[in-house]
């Protein structure tokens, strides 16, 4: 595809990842900032192109060099923590609880959080977010990853500026209101970072394998059909024989959620699904034991048992 294409492509991805825990978790960030006092106007300038020129960046670096510069989901996953660990401070702070100290001269370090935490919203990626990564490290074009990376960026800006702006002028119980939407958000993403590190589990074996989804391929292999979803995998437990050449198939139709970007962390997989089709992934000879996925956002996690 031309940088063009991917531009627009990218943008798309944007404006829904706008509307989304990962357009909110940003303007989570934002608003903290926003609260400290100031221009909001200025504020908001100043993380969007903070925000821009950095995604940008990475952008062509993927292109360059692909997958080899983008953190595992144990890495990952930590930073989901902490991010959604400061979005929690923020959230406190709107909902009036006194988590840290006023001080009357602060503009300098104001207006370098504004720019900072535009920088850093790179190390906080959503399942959509890593989709247009994905997109730049199959570009292979420094180019082309910085058009589809920066589309992505302008394609969530109008949300976030205007949910930034109106942050700054939220008072009495509208911040309130907006401090436990960012609690929520908070939450969410502790969640998701935890299990996409794979510190969270809570999901049971199956109970039996389902033909219905595991399938007896010629030469003595199986197959196993996953569905991807917009909002999670069917089936999210899947129960498998151990010991057998076994391929996976992922299958969309229509699907535009964070569950098009799947990872089996394990095996150092990252796939971007199609909206609509499948993917093969050959899982070669599975030993008996337990082989989790996720969408890349940690939001909707999975689990094949072998045995």
């Amino acid at each position: 595809m031309s940088a063009a294409v991917l531009f627009v492509t990218g943008a798309g991805a944007g404006m829904l990842a706008g509307v989304t825990t990962c357009g909110v978790l940003h303007t989570g960030l934002l608003a903290g900032v926003v609260r400290e006092g100031g221009s909001p106007a200025r504020h908001v300038g100043e993380f969007l192109a903070a925000k821009l020129v950095v995604h940008t960046l990475l952008g062509a670096l993927l292109g360059l060099v692909g997958r080899a510069v983008r953190p595992s989901a144990e890495v990952r996953g930590v930073l989901l923590v902490v991010s959604g660990l400061l979005v929690l401070y923020f959230a406190l702070d709107f909902l009036g609880v006194p988590v840290r100290r006023r001080r009357s001269c602060e503009e300098p370090s104001r207006l370098r959080s504004a720019w900072l935490v535009g920088a850093a919203t790179v190390f906080v990626p959503c399942g959509l977010t890593v989709s247009a990564e994905l997109l730049a490290v199959a570009s292979g074009s420094a180019v082309q990853g910085a058009a589809v990376m920066a589309g992505f960026v302008l394609g969530t800006a109008p949300v976030t500026g205007v949910l930034g702006l109106s942050a700054g002028l939220l008072r009495g119980r509208l911040a309130r209101v907006l401090g436990v939407a960012l609690l929520v958000v908070a939450g969410w993403t502790v969640v998701g970072g935890v299990r996409l590190g794979g510190w969270l589990d809570g999901q049971g074996p199956p109970q039996a394998i389902d033909a219905r989804f595991v399938a007896q391929a010629p030469g003595g292999g199986q197959t196993i059909t996953v569905h991807a979803l917009d909002r999670g995998y069917r089936p999210a437990l899947l129960a498998a024989r151990a010991g057998v050449p076994t391929v996976l198939v992922l299958r969309t139709d229509g699907t535009r959620g964070c569950t098009r970007a799947f990872e089996i962390p394990d095996r150092g997989v990252s796939l971007l699904l199609p909206e609509k089709g499948e993917l093969r992934v050959d899982l070669g000879v599975p030993r008996a034991g337990r082989l989790r996925f996720v969408c890349a956002a940690g939001h909707y996690p999975g689990a094949i048992t072998f045995r």
